[in-house]
């Protein structure tokens, strides 16, 4: 026994409209084609499913359970091509972050904000708990998109530029440090440096200055959240560099001194890192220009 939605669609719109001919015109097909197609279906059955001698014409026994079937499978059919629909214009679909960059949450969360009132039927979500294999986890298909300032070769993978920003010092005001235009690696060997707790492989302060340099602080310290090492460096127990976008917040402030790497200012770039099949989405790439926007408005903050 076989049977396709046609059949499905067949049985309901016959009971829908009670007749072969006007049921021939709901499915867009002459009478004689739909007369065959259900002579075909009962052929199919081993029974009649229809009532012939009944007005308006009437399912049997076999054809109502036809039909309950068909009025369950139909509307999940209908679902789905919808959604395929959907999909295909780029009006839903799956927006899930992960992040190499302890910073980003500070303009990361007004983003979304401004990208779930645009687009509600795209399912956000942030997987923290990824963060430190977000590349193979990006072509795993697990997350959409990394935030990161680290590009790396990968096939299928588009780094997608956001905007360039500066590892920059800050440290107490009473800080020798504070007397220097600029700090070079070798300044950091009398500090107690405080990072993100993430791998010295993706923190500026060790891959831009002191790894090359062969340069180790006397002590290093980690700390979760930005305002706790701002708490920290303000009672002159450490130091910090982050990125520029970071210091808004404390560059009135008397407490505090912010100071470039040098002897040259160090430039890097973040980068939204992505599927290349991903990338052209009309979704995806409203999200990318919401996030260049919000950082231009830290730079100028």
């Amino acid at each position: 026994m076989y049977f396709e939605l046609r059949h499905l669609r067949t049985i309901k719109a016959i009971h829908e409209c009670g007749g072969l001919a006007r049921a021939a015109d709901m499915l867009n097909m002459t009478q004689s084609a739909l007369s065959h197609q259900v002579k075909g279906l009962e052929d199919q059955a081993g029974m009649e499913l229809f009532v012939r001698r009944s007005r308006p014409m009437k399912l049997s026994a076999a054809g109502q359970r036809m039909l309950r079937v068909a009025e369950r499978v139909l509307p999940e059919i209908e679902g789905l091509e919808d959604e395929f629909r959907a999909l295909q214009s780029g009006k839903t679909g799956r927006l899930h972050i992960t992040l190499e960059c302890h910073a980003c949450f500070d303009w990361l969360f007004p983003v979304l904000e401004k990208f779930r009132h645009a687009w509600p039927d795209i399912d956000i979500d942030i997987r923290a708990g990824l963060a430190f294999e977000a590349m193979p986890a990006l072509d795993r298909e697990e997350v959409d998109l990394v935030i990161t300032s680290n590009p790396v070769d990968l096939a299928g993978i588009i780094f997608n530029p956001l905007f360039d920003y500066h590892p920059t010092l800050v440290a107490a005001a009473r800080n020798p440090l504070a007397q220097k235009a600029f700090v070079a690696a070798e300044d950091f060997r009398d500090q107690t440096l405080i990072t993100y707790p993430v791998g010295r492989d993706r923190l500026d302060v060790f891959t831009e200055l002191l790894t090359p340099a062969r340069v180790e602080p006397r002590h290093h310290r980690q700390a979760d959240l930005t305002a706790v090492i701002f708490m920290l460096v303000g009672s002159d127990r450490g130091v910090s560099v982050l990125p520029d976008w970071v210091m808004r917040d404390i560059r009135r402030n008397p407490d505090y001194v912010t100071r470039p790497l040098g002897p040259q200012t160090v430039t890097k770039r973040m980068y939204a890192a992505t599927r290349d099949l991903d990338a052209t989405l009309p979704y995806m790439a409203h999200f990318l220009r919401l996030i260049r926007t919000e950082a231009v408005k830290l730079q100028r903050a």
